[in-house]
């Protein structure tokens, strides 16, 4: 059985007190919860009072982002040794935003997922496809060649530490949602890929989830997909009696 995860994307929002806030709110919310893992990534430098709020609670903390290297002479970078230091336990790796803006291909998102699993992070890796390749029914073929031009290229044992996120770009932050069934067939896609690279044991184990616009009203209808294994959730996670219903699904 694959335990679902429910991670919150926060972006760049909240300071560290509106962190600590929404923490102190959230946490007896889904205190309860052990259906699924509860991961919120609020930016750097929200980390240490994002860590030291949940201490004790079933909520793991997240980075957004993190340097394939380990130190160096790379301004404004952050290196995975420095996120577990701090007791961060998850990392964004590849989010479309990332990717979009910031030049993120394929071959660093091979990289930040290694440096990533190196320091004992749990990396969640984004994939997906833009509206005019979804419309240009191209969508197998993105999602192949990112996974074969980057996660193919781990060993197996490193491949099965990893969790998936699947992010139709044109979802995101739209209000536009991928159909249950539009996004069992992406993760169905997905797996197989898997199955073909790493067999069967490790896609059957490994965590697919789906991300964008996922919102209260339609995390039911997602999570009844038997191939959804949880759901990285962008606006929705701001609110904390929002994401708390999301994480209840």
């Amino acid at each position: 059985m694959r335990k679902p995860v429910i991670a919150g994307n926060w972006k760049m929002y909240k300071t560290a007190a509106e962190t600590q806030s929404f923490l102190k709110t959230f946490a007896p919310l889904v205190a309860g919860v052990n259906k699924a893992e509860v991961v919120v990534c609020p930016p750097f430098v929200n980390l240490p009072a994002a860590v030291e709020s949940a201490r004790g609670t079933n909520i793991e903390i997240g980075a957004q982002d993190v340097y394939w290297l380990k130190e160096g002479a790379y301004t404004g970078e952050v290196s995975a040794p420095m996120l577990s230091a701090i007791d961060c336990r998850w990392v964004i790796v590849g989010h479309s935003e990332r990717r979009q803006y910031f030049g993120e291909t394929d071959e660093t998102v091979l990289k930040k997922t290694i440096a990533a699993l190196d320091a004992g992070l749990t990396p969640i890796v984004c994939v997906g496809e833009r509206l005019e390749q979804r419309e240009g029914g191209t969508t197998t073929a993105v999602l192949s060649a990112q996974f074969s031009g980057g996660l193919a290229a781990l060993a197996p044992e490193q491949f099965a530490r990893l969790v998936i996120a699947y992010e139709p770009v044109w979802a995101i932050g739209t209000g536009k949602t991928a159909t249950p069934e539009i996004a069992a067939e992406a993760h169905a896609f997905i797996r197989d890929q898997i199955r073909g690279k790493f067999g069967a044991d490790i896609a059957e184990s490994c965590r697919i989830l789906y991300g964008g616009s996922v919102k209260p009203d339609n995390i039911k209808a997602l999570m009844a997909q038997p191939e959804l294994d949880g759901a990285l959730v962008g606006g929705a996670s701001l609110d904390p009696a929002s994401f708390a219903s999301i994480v209840h699904y």
